[in-house]
């Protein structure tokens, strides 16, 4: 069976502390998008084992990627013996902030939760999803959401509009990782997450061009400086609501102009800058 696995960004994201497991609490709002990778789950009768393939050349080595950790988890908890083919075409660029593994592991969830007629509840799945990463039980529900601790607190939010999402990703990626081991170095500031929330549901773009906000971005600019380069490329190009997502590398633009965002699109494009002009999710 065919399953999209959807990119999100981050509209806000504020580092609260670092706890003593290591992790860290963390106070986001997330909006999924229609950008999405494709994978092909294939149940193979008598195969050894599960083999998941991808057709991106830096992934093409899949052996400890989310999801096989997601099928290895399943399988155990769930007593399955059953084996499966699976084969990713990637869309979302890598290590870029945009959920690309999260997404593939709670379409991993929800693939198996089907084939093999589990029938999860959500809280389940939920469960599932949090063992494999922070962003996964966001992934799992796919609708905008105020997320909270180490991503297990999640509140569906209203939003007004969709918008188009511009994205551009730098050259350089970032480790998520490394990039919360070099924010812990710098002092965190913070932000106003009740701003962004009332922005949203009401549709008020000059409320939340004040209030977007990502406490990792200094330290990923740091690391990375093309990032404040595309920040200033977007503003200049007439985008008010610009932010980097997650961890980064990645810079999206907000924007309910289609037509400008259509038309830089093809003009970075043109330029040679890694970009894709998508929406976020239309809700069912």
């Amino acid at each position: 069976m065919y399953i999209k696995a959807y990119a999100k960004i981050n509209v806000y994201l504020d580092v609260l502390r670092r706890r003593e497991d290591g992790y860290h609490d963390l106070d986001m709002v997330m909006l999924p998008l229609e950008l999405h990778d494709s994978i092909d789950f294939e149940h193979v009768p008598f195969l050894s084992d599960c083999y998941v393939t991808c057709d991106h050349v830096d992934l093409q080595e899949t052996k400890y990627n989310s999801i096989n950790m997601t099928l290895k988890e399943m399988k155990e908890r769930y007593q399955i013996e059953k084996n499966f083919s699976v084969l990713v075409h990637k869309e979302i660029p890598i290590s870029a902030g945009l959920g690309g593994g999260s997404s593939n592991a709670a379409a991993t969830i929800r693939a198996l939760n089907e084939i093999c007629k589990l029938n999860l509840p959500l809280e389940e799945q939920l469960k599932v999803g949090k063992k494999i990463g922070a962003d996964v039980p966001f992934c799992v529900i796919n609708k905008p959401a105020h997320v909270q601790g180490i991503g297990e607190k999640i509140e569906l939010i209203e939003l007004k509009k969709r918008y188009n999402v511009l994205l551009v990703k730098p050259h350089l990626g970032l480790s998520t990782k490394f990039v919360f081991e070099e924010s812990d170095k710098d002092s965190y500031e913070h932000g106003n997450v009740e701003d962004v929330i009332k922005a949203l549901k009401t549709g008020d773009d000059k409320l939340l061009e004040k209030s977007m906000f990502n406490g990792l971005e200094k330290t990923s600019i740091r690391l990375v400086p093309e990032i404040q380069e595309v920040k200033n490329r977007l503003r200049m190009e007439g985008f008010k609501l610009v932010l980097m997502s997650g961890s980064g590398s990645c810079v999206f633009a907000l924007t309910d102009d289609a037509k400008l965002a259509a038309q830089k699109y093809r003009l970075l494009e043109k330029e040679g800058y890694e970009v894709y002009l998508t929406k976020t999710l239309k809700l069912k």
